[in-house]
């Protein structure tokens, strides 16, 4: 007889053993129509699972986290059931839950094309219209491997042979076919209503290059129709801001194949660079940063005792010169460590901040490559703060308040904060952990910030406070960071005279406001679909003539904008005024100021804007007042 505890506190006593659905059912019709799943002392369970004993038992509905997740799990069943029943010979391995969906891997003897997708689509909508039960059992490891085996499923079998033997596996079937999963699912596939294929990939078996070359066919699913309807809009819209495509129709960038993962940056895109550097070198100064600049090639053994070599060698790019091994710097520290060693440090220097716009190589992988977004060559805005034990929290309270100003000019307006704690493997006692993470909590509390936690996703020195900038269509990019490091310094000989004149390993805190300055002008491209604000716009007005008369006039305009700071460009060229206006609108121009025979004579200008508003007639120099002040304010 047992006594079910509801999330509210309320207790049901059932006569018998009983499931999560019948459970539901005697809260209430609603529910039992509404459940997906349920929780059991915490763990997830299918509906028809059943409990036998006194326990706490929550209704897991599409409004739950875990309803969404169980959804899309479901989905990607439902499209590898679409998928064997069109194409019979194609082999299943895997298929996650990802980010906004799922995918779904397979094998098969020719690519899958644009036209096979939507066939596919088609089917997962015929059979979740069917609403086949989803039905799960167990099987013993042995007899599930010989099951997939005689279907021809070798990935599915060679991934349950790599199981103990002696455990049962969890499968689930729904109509003809049947799946490896430990679930939990949907009750029947008619609780799939709200799904979409989104794009075919291709994908390494086990993730491993010297593997088969699979194919992975992205999707999404949502409760609700109106859901996905507003996420396929996201993703529209996504496609429009793509930095890759803006980068190359605005002129500001590219990459090919002999540098992959590097950029080559053209005179408009090093202009959004300088600006965003210029503008971050100018925020370090103003707060007590002194600037450095460390090597790019340092010996084996640096990063040996860094403890790099042994935890990040994978993603460290190395070379060999009479007989040393060096490595390139995946990153900056140990070169401001050195420069902190360089002299006798007193507790009267302390905090002292250093910072380097330095430039950094990862090796990562070819197919984690994403244009300016993931790359093997980087500049971070990158700086370390060398402080006592006391000095943590009123540094990093006061790097959170600055770093919330920057995102603020850069127009994000919506900053989440998480705080990453310790991961396996990681350098350090737990004691030195716990200081560490709890350093932290203290300094967020301090600011008065809400923070979420992310369990075993710090660095392996230290954990580490996350800001997170959601941009205009919603989405979430992770960026700044502020860590706390007590493991560094002491393991690269770094001390300072204490007041009571002994010595001691400072606190080291690893912090970056943009982070990769490539990523992050990726970030605001993307932002703000390349119409860059005025003080970050690579040209920020254009100086249109309607014939060649108006030409010496437009060069002295375009001479008195530049002087002021401004950038400008004059464009002379005998093409009808109608044709520039097009041209420069769709090179997203903040301003375009339109010249002829009646400003010439009158010493103004026509100012358009890049929204279409036409201001009218300027005089030179009240439009150089405006432009410089809207500049400076950053708006």
């Amino acid at each position: 007889m047992p006594a079910i505890r509801l999330p509210d506190g309320a207790v049901r006593q059932f006569d018998a053993p009983v499931s999560v659905a019948q459970i539901a059912s005697s809260i209430g019709p609603g529910l039992a129509k509404a459940a997906l799943a349920g929780k059991v002392d915490g763990r997830l369970v299918d509906t028809s699972h059943v409990v036998d004993r006194d326990a706490d038992v929550a209704i897991v509905t599409d409004r739950d986290p875990e309803g969404l997740e169980i959804l899309r799990h479901s989905a990607a069943h439902l499209l590898a059931y679409a998928v064997k029943e069109l194409f019979p010979e194609a082999q299943v391995t895997i298929g996650p839950v990802i980010e906004d969906g799922f995918y779904y891997d397979f094998s098969y003897k020719r690519p899958f094309t644009p036209e096979d997708l939507a066939a596919i689509e088609k089917r997962m909508v015929e059979l979740a219209r069917k609403d086949e039960p989803v039905v799960r059992r167990l099987m013993p490891r042995d007899d599930a491997v010989k099951f997939f085996r005689d279907q021809g499923e070798h990935y599915k079998a060679e991934i349950i042979a790599s199981i103990p033997s002696d455990e049962d596996i969890s499968l689930y079937s729904e109509g003809a076919f049947t799946d490896l999963c430990r679930g939990p699912h949907v009750p029947s596939t008619g609780r799939l209503k709200a799904f979409k294929l989104t794009k075919l990939a291709g994908a390494y078996w086990r993730g491993d290059s010297r593997n088969e070359m699979l194919q992975r066919i992205y999707g999404t699913a949502w409760a609700r129709k109106e859901d996905l309807d507003a996420y396929l809009h996201r993703l529209e819209e996504a496609e429009k801001r793509d930095h890759r495509r803006l980068g190359r129709h605005l002129d500001l960038f590219h990459l090919q194949d002999e540098a992959p993962g590097m950029v080559f940056w053209h005179p408009k895109g090093w202009s959004v660079w300088q600006e965003v550097e210029q503008y971050m070198r100018r925020v370090y100064r103003d707060n007590g940063y002194l600037e450095v600049r460390t090597p790019q090639v340092l010996d084996r053994s640096l990063w040996e005792k860094s403890g790099h070599w042994q935890n990040y060698k994978d993603n460290m790019f190395t070379t060999e010169s009479e007989k040393r091994d060096f490595a390139i710097k995946p990153m900056n520290c140990p070169g401001h460590v050195q420069i902190f060693n360089a002299g006798l440090r007193s507790y009267r220097d302390l905090p002292l901040r250093y910072g380097e716009f330095g430039a950094c190589h990862r090796n990562e992988p070819s197919g984690a490559l994403h244009g300016i977004m993931r790359v093997r060559a980087f500049t971070q805005d990158d700086g370390h703060i060398f402080c006592e034990p006391a000095q943590i929290q009123p540094e990093c309270v006061a790097f959170h308040r600055l770093a919330l100003d920057v995102y603020r000019d850069f127009g994000f307006g919506e900053v989440v904060v998480k705080l990453a704690l310790r991961p396996t493997p990681r350098i350090g006692s737990d004691e030195q952990w716990d200081r560490a993470e709890e350093a932290l909590r203290d300094a967020l509390r301090a600011c008065g910030a809400q923070w979420t936690e992310l369990p075993g996703e710090g660095a392996f020195y230290g954990p580490k406070i996350e800001y997170h900038l959601r941009d205009s269509i919603g989405r979430s990019w992770q960026v700044g960071t502020m860590q706390v490091d007590f493991q560094l310094p002491g393991r690269l000989g770094a001390e300072y005279v204490a007041e009571d004149n002994t010595r001691r390993v400072p606190v080291m805190l690893h912090r970056a406001i943009v982070g990769s300055m490539e990523r992050f002008i990726g970030i605001l491209i993307e932002h703000h679909a390349g119409a860059l604000p005025l003080w970050l716009a690579p040209v920020q007005a254009a100086i249109l003539t309607i014939t060649d008369r108006q030409a010496p006039y437009a060069r002295e305009v375009e001479a008195r904008l530049r002087a002021a700071g401004l950038r400008v460009l004059a464009d002379l060229r005998n093409e009808k005024i109608t044709y520039k206006i097009r041209e420069h609108s769709l090179q997203k121009l903040p301003y375009q100021l339109v010249v002829g025979d009646k400003e010439m004579q009158a010493g103004t200008v026509a100012v358009r804007t890049r929204g279409g508003e036409d201001l009218g007639a300027l005089g030179v120099e009240a439009l150089t007042a405006r432009l410089v002040e809207e500049a400076a304010a950053r708006r």
